[in-house]
């Protein structure tokens, strides 16, 4: 009798999820962006949390143990599957996977915060670059980049960790904490490029080539957008910031009072604003800063010439302190205007913005009039 055909064992649990994972890897890829974002964006805490801040620690060392694995392990044969534990079997097949699980989840999460540490549109280019990173993270063909794009990824978080670290130990921020950051950003690939000197000199134009080059590209980058302040100020942001007709403080509490009617729900206070004689105009604003950090901000009043464009009026500085969990709060006030077009920046003492309001003004009649109060 001829002997029964040999079935073939059904592969492991693990290796169907592999399988799957390679015949959808767009859909999960574009699934796993924007639901990785969006959890990013309700979950982030404090940036000067410990936990945070220990936690991207642990995913850059992991990051780069990976990435330095592989560099060595090119032009090299991988281990027989059959000769490895099973942990390290399921290591060697989704170790890719993890490395860009995490790249994603650091680039997301500074993302987050230089979105909270600006307004939109000045922080519109750096966001617009690690947006980018972030989706091209997630498709396959800027994964088959190979290494050096998987380092300059990791270079930037590298460099965006110790932009928003720094300040944070430091309790203040500016040009010399800046360039302070950067250093200290640069001292890990100075290790690693060290240690491969010394321990593998047979790599030494491969780890120029994969990993020295694309850190300096994206370190000039970080460069060229401090130079014409486009890197958002973080740590501090300005969760809020309205326009009133008077700010009173009794206690630990703000009142603000002003006119605006329900229907105008997205503005904040009377950002059109109904000047009667004797009238002061107030800039009412919550900015967070880290737990024992003290520094000044600027608010700069800006008023719309139609020939000349924006005209500044007046500069108030602005001492905050942070530890405050809704943040520092503060105000400036101004009696000396005219009608037209207001806006009011608050920038840290290096010209960088933190956060805008836009105002009309208008002369209005002297007669009664009702206000409604908020509380902060």
């Amino acid at each position: 009798m001829d002997k029964p055909a040999t079935i073939p064992a059904s592969p492991g649990r693990l290796h169907r999820l592999k399988l799957y994972y390679e015949r959808n890897e767009r859909n999960i890829a574009v699934a796993s962006f924007v639901g990785g974002f969006l959890f990013d964006i309700l979950t982030t805490g404090r940036i000067d949390s410990w936990l945070l801040i220990a936690q991207e620690a642990l995913y850059l060392v992991i990051i780069t143990a990976a990435l330095l694995q592989m560099l060595f392990e090119e032009g090299k044969s991988q281990p027989a599957p059959e000769t490895m534990s099973a942990l390290k079997r399921w290591y060697y097949e989704f170790r890719t996977v993890i490395v860009h699980f995490l790249l994603g989840s650091l680039i997301s999460l500074h993302t987050i915060f230089f979105f909270k540490s600006s307004s939109l549109l000045v922080s519109f280019y750096v966001l617009s670059i690690l947006v980018f990173f972030l989706v091209a993270n997630e498709f396959s063909r800027f994964r088959a980049l190979g290494l050096s794009f998987k380092f300059a990824l990791l270079s930037l978080c590298y460099l965006s960790f110790s932009a928003s670290v720094v300040p944070v130990f430091i309790g203040s921020i500016g040009v010399i904490v800046f360039m302070l950051s950067m250093l200290l950003g640069c001292l890990p690939v100075a290790v690693i490029y060290r240690r491969i000197l010394i321990h593998a000199p047979d790599r030494e134009r491969q780890a120029r080539k994969q990993i020295i080059v694309p850190f300096g590209l994206v370190l000039v980058f970080f460069l060229a957008l401090y130079l014409f302040r486009l890197i958002p100020p973080v740590p501090l942001s300005i969760p809020y910031i309205g326009v009133y007709h008077s700010v009173e403080k009794t206690g630990d509490i703000y009142r603000l009072s002003h006119e605006r009617p329900f229907w105008r729900f997205w503005h904040h206070g009377d950002q059109h604003f109904l000047a009667q004689p004797g009238d002061k105009v107030y800039v009412f604003f919550r900015i967070f800063s880290p737990t024992r950090f003290s520094d000044q901000v600027t608010m700069r009043w800006y008023w719309k010439n139609n020939l000349r464009g924006w005209a500044l009026h007046d500069s108030i500085p602005i001492n905050i302190v942070g530890g405050r969990e809704l943040g520092f709060r503060g105000y400036g006030v101004k009696s000396n205007y005219q009608p037209g077009d207001w806006k009011v920046q608050v920038e840290t003492t290096d010209g960088r913005e933190i956060g805008r309001v836009y105002f009309s003004l208008e002369s209005a009649t002297d007669e009664a009039r009702s206000f409604k109060v908020d509380i902060q």
